[in-house]
C-alpha cells in the first residue's frame, strides 16, 4: 500500500510492506503526529498502542528510510540513519526517496494518509 507523510508542503511517498502489522498500521490512517528526534538517529512518535505483531521477526536491523513500531513503547520510528539489530522493532515498511525534511529537526508535524 502506498502512503504519503505530508511536512507542510512537502510529501514523502513510501510504500508499505504487506505484513500483518503494517496493514494494522493503514487502517490508522489518516494519523496527524508530532515526530520528536530521538538519539540522532530516528525520528518517534507516539502511536497509543501496539500494532498486530503476528509472524513478526523477534527483531529487525533498520536502515535509513525504514517505517518501524518498536513494540515494547508502542512507538512509530522512521530511521534518518541505520542502526543495529534491535528486539521488538517491526518493520511497516519505507520510504521511496530522500527523506531530508525530517533529518536535522525536532518537533515535526507530520500527516500521514493514503495515496492515490
Amino acid at each position: 500500500m502506498r502512503i504519503e507523510f505530508i511536512i507542510g508542503d512537502t510529501v514523502l511517498p513510501a510504500m508499505l510492506d504487506d505484513t500483518p502489522a503494517a496493514r494494522d498500521f493503514a487502517r490508522l490512517l489518516p494519523l496527524d503526529l508530532t515526530l520528536s528526534d530521538y538519539h540522532g538517529t530516528e525520528m518517534v512518535a507516539d502511536l497509543g498502542r501496539k500494532l498486530d505483531t503476528t509472524g513478526a521477526p523477534a527483531s529487525y536491523k533498520p536502515k535509513t528510510g525504514d517505517i518501524t513500531q518498536y513494540s515494547p513503547w508502542s512507538n512509530l520510528a522512521i530511521f534518518t540513519k541505520p542502526f543495529a539489530d534491535s528486539r521488538g522493532l517491526i518493520r511497516l515498511g519505507a520510504f521511496d526517496g530522500p527523506i531530508d525534511a525530517l533529518n536535522g529537526s525536532d518537533n515535526v508535524e507530520v500527516r500521514i494518509e493514503r495515496a492515490d
